[in-house]
């Protein structure tokens, strides 16, 4: 922490830091370029090209962190590296090159290294101009593995807000992927299979949790083999709901990075930019929006969830004033004596690390099952405590919008709705009252539409489709954007002078 601070400190003042090389670069674009130490034996660097200040204003204070590839062995930091820094500068995205260290069989080393990186730059966001919420990864082959691990292992303070792989590295199995960077990165215990497992991007996926991703590479890539690499991450990702694209060229190999003789260079570019164009994020103000729930938050049914689930429409309806994450795991109980508890799930644990200033709470709908209707009659309020007492702890202090179940209309998985009407309805509305807390009656609001189960839940008569779901955003940000009661700002105001206590 203190060498961030210190680095922030004299760059606004423009000077060196470690190995600083401060000026201006051979890049037209590129109004300045230098190099900063990234760990503490000083072997990793990463080398920054921040754009003009004519080329600032095409693209919101975006920025892109670049992983070379090399095998986990050594670094092509020149073709895959270096020589896209004007492509970036020139539309206004800052770039910076990351040389990080061999891991040798310690993968924490490459890992370590990038995690910093990505940090650096969001702690640098003011002085460089760059929008903290706007940073992505970019990685060639093991490089692409390093910045796929960054995706999908990554604290949310390291985690990119954006993924460019090109011909990837994905598996760390080495009968599917290219054994070198097996070696590299896992070493002598790159047989043991759940290591294999976990370090396999392909394997890591998990929904909501990984940013919009590109994979680019060749058909006839014969060193790292794109179905098993590329292509399964892809998979992995589509079939998570994920907000993912790839592009395979006929021809290239590997590792042809920003070479211009590579066949489809330029079409490769104007596809990139194209991809990068379309990619909509906040703006570096916005209020971070969390949005914690069971399937219907998740988006079951809904194909591409990150783009046509509730949360992603609530994001559309709020706009870019607003960052909106989706938190959602389906199935999960609001009680902690349930079958499959929210509460002890990875996405939980990001939700507050991610330290939202908004969280939409909808549970309630799985702990009217029978089995679990048992205990979490009696344990609903504790385990609701619990879950805000922890948002309360956030340094953010943020706003907390409790909201009802919606209504079911099929006993499907044993879901009751009249569980939901009797029992898990009045308790949630006795513990928002007794903690001033803001409430929505998403149940009455949904259950007065006309045709509710015909025309806005999908055929198991429990889940929104489409237009349910965009009902449900429209509700939603209706309440986000509605002013907040006297009381309730009252409560957030003495909650956070405990906190800075």
């Amino acid at each position: 922490m203190l060498k961030r601070i210190l680095l922030l400190a004299l760059l606004s003042n423009i000077l060196p830091f470690g190995k600083a090389l401060l000026g201006y670069s051979s890049y037209a674009q590129t109004a300045r370029k230098f190099t900063l130490v990234n760990s503490a034996d000083g072997k990793s660097e990463l080398t920054i090209y921040l754009p003009s200040e004519d080329a600032l204003a095409k693209a919101n204070g975006r920025f892109v962190v670049d992983c070379p590839g090399g095998g986990y062995q050594n670094l092509a930091i020149q073709h895959e590296g270096h020589d896209w820094a004007e492509y970036y500068n020139k539309q206004g995205i800052g770039y910076a090159v990351l040389k990080y260290r061999m891991p040798n069989g310690d993968r924490n080393i490459p890992l370590s290294d990038a995690y910093n990186a990505i940090r650096t730059v969001r702690d640098s966001a003011k002085v460089w101009h760059v929008n903290p919420k706007n940073v992505g990864i970019q990685g060639f082959s093991a490089g692409g593995h390093l910045a796929s691990a960054v995706s999908t292992h990554a604290p949310m303070s390291a985690r990119p807000d954006f993924a460019i792989l090109f011909y990837p590295v994905i598996s760390m199995n080495e009968r599917l992927t290219h054994r070198g960077s097996c070696v590299g990165f896992l070493g002598d215990k790159r047989n043991d299979e759940a290591l294999q497992k976990q370090w396999s991007s392909d394997k890591a996926v998990r929904r909501h949790l990984v940013p919009p991703t590109i994979l680019i590479f060749s058909n006839d890539d014969k060193v790292v083999p794109p179905v098993t690499n590329a292509v399964a991450y892809y998979s992995a990702l589509r079939d998570a709901g994920a907000d993912c694209s790839m592009v395979c060229y006929p021809t290239g190999g590997h590792g042809w990075g920003f070479r211009s003789n590579f066949k489809y260079h330029e079409m490769m570019l104007m596809e990139l930019t194209q991809w990068l164009n379309e990619q909509k994020m906040p703006t570096d103000s916005s209020v971070k929006v969390a949005c914690v729930g069971n399937s219907i938050t998740d988006g079951h049914g809904i194909a591409v969830s990150d783009l046509y689930g509730y949360p992603a429409r609530l994001a559309n309806n709020l706009g870019q004033n607003y960052a909106v994450k989706n938190f959602g795991v389906s199935g999960r109980t609001l009680s902690n004596s349930g079958d499959f508890p929210y509460q002890k799930e990875e996405a939980w644990k990001r939700c507050l690390e991610w330290q939202p200033e908004v969280v939409v709470i909808k549970l309630g709908t799985n702990d009217t099952k029978t089995h679990n209707w048992k205990t979490a009659e009696g344990d609903i309020v504790s385990s609701m405590k619990t879950m805000i007492d922890s948002l309360r702890a956030l340094p953010t202090n943020p706003r907390i919008i409790v909201t009802a179940p919606i209504p079911s209309f099929k006993n499907v998985w044993d879901i009751c709705d009249s569980v939901t009407v009797n029992g898990v309805i009045p308790q949630i509305q006795e513990f928002v009252r007794k903690e001033n807390l803001e409430y929505l009656d998403l149940y009455n609001a949904m259950n007065s539409l006309e045709d509710l189960q015909k025309e806005y839940l999908l055929r198991d008569g429990v889940h929104p489709n489409e237009k349910g779901c965009q009902k449900l955003a429209d509700l939603v940000a209706a309440k986000i954007k509605s002013p907040v009661s006297v009381a309730a700002i009252k409560d957030r105001k003495i909650k956070k002078r405990k906190n800075n206590k």
